[in-house]
């Protein structure tokens, strides 16, 4: 039995790597069905690559092994992200990324655990990612179990009154095994951020709701490593990383475009995107 254990990838080049390596088949993933989140799933990307390669313990050979972590991308429209990721991680062969969104594919728009094992939850309907996180944490914690939650949420998504439902739950139970991530790239599908719904001072508000809270430049491994390891140390409270990244990360005509919010790439943006990537 293969299990990725805590600390399976520690180097931060090399994790690095792998985000380059995902965020090219997100675009690849997003050419071939010619729609699609480009922008929040390359915003994501080395936050969930950290968290995944360098923490999460998990076992594609069996995806309901009861000592795994748990992912929520309670962002469901970032599913090429979490897609691409799972390829990676061995949950299926890397060619199914061909087949985001055509009939009959497991790989639809937004993830559903009902046709891929690994996917801990269906999400995509925005602001019930931690609601969730907050059930899972619980449940291990009565079950006595060390697994961790892992939650990344929209700062649009944060918008949501559920979202601050969940946030005085998971502070008032004191559930310290959950850590949630709010991927702040400050845009969402109507424009920015502050614009369509304020939402901030973002780090004070969830201080406020008694969380413990980090923020970090969210495309900096190094931060990003430093932050789960602290998130991973705090007891007795709730943890979230406030990650202030950038729409469209990692290439220069996509980046902090609000159009490429919910628009796939061209072959001919598909074919410059990669080079730009590989040469950053």
């Amino acid at each position: 039995m293969t299990v990725m254990t805590k600390g399976k990838i520690t180097d931060v080049q090399e994790l690095k790597n792998v985000a380059k390596k995902i965020r090219i088949n997100i675009l690849h993933m997003l050419t071939q069905a010619g729609s699609g989140h480009t922008g929040g799933s390359l915003s994501a990307a080395d936050v969930a690559v950290a968290i995944y390669f360098s923490k999460m313990s998990f076992n594609p050979d069996n995806p309901k092994w009861e000592n795994r972590d748990r992912f929520i991308l309670s962002k469901g429209h970032a599913a090429p992200l979490l897609y691409a990721i799972m390829a990676e991680a061995g949950y299926f062969p890397m060619e199914t990324i061909n087949n985001l969104r055509k009939v009959e594919s497991p790989l639809q728009g937004h993830p559903c655990c009902k046709h891929i094992p690994g996917i801990e939850v269906s999400t995509g309907s925005l602001g019930q990612g931690l609601s969730v996180a907050n059930g899972m944490a619980l449940g291990l914690r009565l079950d006595n179990n060390p697994a961790k939650v892992y939650c990344i949420m929209g700062d649009g998504e944060t918008q949501e009154g559920q979202i601050w439902e969940a946030a005085m739950t998971s502070a008032h139970y004191k559930i310290d095994n959950l850590c949630a991530v709010v991927d702040n790239n400050e845009l969402q599908i109507d424009g920015p951020v502050e614009e369509v719904m304020g939402i901030q001072p973002i780090h004070d508000k969830w201080e406020a709701f008694g969380w413990h809270v980090i923020s970090i430049d969210g495309h900096d491994m190094e931060e990003i490593l430093k932050a789960l390891d602290e998130a991973e140390s705090v007891k007795g409270k709730p943890t979230v990383i406030i990650a202030n990244t950038t729409k469209g990360k990692g290439v220069s005509f996509f980046e902090d475009k609000v159009e490429y919010h919910g628009v796939a790439p061209s072959q001919e943006e598909f074919d410059k995107a990669v080079k730009e990537i590989r040469n950053g």
